[in-house]
């Protein structure tokens, strides 16, 4: 898909633009990743791995439970969210996952680390479990995506044409629409559309959105999480129980091939449990990080 910016893409991000942004930035080999890396100095590090449409402020209710339970966070934007570059590349697995590395990497942080991913996070976080096992502690994945089938509207996207089309004419839309299957409280509904939505505002942000449509193997992962399961990572499985954007529906499929150790259904919650429900997300997470026996043989 040709690169674009939106009508309604206002601001560009450049030093000038971020000097009044919180957090911190560093540039990595793919363009500049804007991080927060707080907590206690000396608690044990848990990398928080952000889905298709979040910022990493997404993270502060679980980050700030986190933190009271001892842990030290790193949360961060993938490329074409938040407050990262909009790059002109693929945005690929590869992508994220050489984000995640280099990230570490360049904050010089002791490995190994407790990892958490959500949506298509989960699959950053196993694609970058399985490169490096070493560096994972544990991995907790939560609200997964990767066991539907690919839709038909997903195939469209994949004609640059069409694709292109679609994601200048409707975009804005579609974007809104998905961000409000995402959790059950019309007020946190409100409260996520505005966090995303001001990141939107920066130019190729929408680009970034439907390129990932284009380029990131959202559907029939089974193998990535039977692969994952056979590592003996300790591995935590979280759901919403009313999750409509990656049903619970799955719940069955990801238990056999990921072989969690531990699984926690949270009621009356939608697709974005960590936002949506944080302490409970926060205290599952601290609780499993405790540490954990020898790994299980693959």
């Amino acid at each position: 898909m040709k690169y674009f910016v939106a009508s309604d893409e206002d601001r560009r991000l450049d030093p000038e633009t971020r000097r009044a942004l919180r957090g911190s930035f560093v540039t990595l080999s793919d363009g500049v990743t804007h991080y927060e890396l707080t907590g206690p100095e000396t608690g044990e590090l848990a990398v928080l791995v952000g889905g298709l449409t979040i910022p990493l402020s997404y993270w502060d209710g679980v980050a700030a439970r986190l933190h009271a339970r001892g842990l030290r966070t790193l949360a961060y934007s993938a490329y074409g969210r938040g407050y990262s570059d909009r790059i002109r590349g693929r945005y690929d697995e590869t992508l994220f996952v050489r984000q995640l590395a280099e990230l570490t990497s360049a904050l010089d942080l002791t490995a190994p680390r407790h990892v958490v991913g959500t949506s298509m996070g989960a699959l950053v976080a196993m694609a970058h479990a399985n490169l490096s096992p070493e560096t994972v502690a544990t991995l907790s994945i939560v609200g997964p995506a990767g066991l539907a089938r690919r839709p038909l509207a997903q195939r469209l996207l994949g004609n640059d044409v069409v694709g292109g089309f679609i994601a200048r004419r409707f975009g804005r839309g579609l974007l809104e629409d998905h961000l409000g299957h995402n959790v059950r409280d019309p007020g946190r509904a409100e409260e996520l559309a505005a966090m995303v939505l001001d990141a939107y505002r920066c130019e190729g942000s929408l680009h970034a959105f439907f390129q990932t449509l284009q380029d990131f193997p959202l559907y029939e992962r089974q193998d990535l999480f039977r692969r994952t399961g056979s590592l003996g990572l300790p591995v935590l499985l979280v759901w919403g129980d009313d999750d409509q954007v990656t049903p619970i529906t799955h719940l069955d499929t990801v238990h056999d091939l990921l072989r969690p150790r531990q699984t926690h259904v949270i009621t009356d919650c939608g697709h974005m449990a960590p936002f949506e429900r944080p302490d409970d997300v926060g205290d599952l997470l601290a609780s499993f990080t405790v540490p954990h026996p020898d790994r299980l043989e693959p």
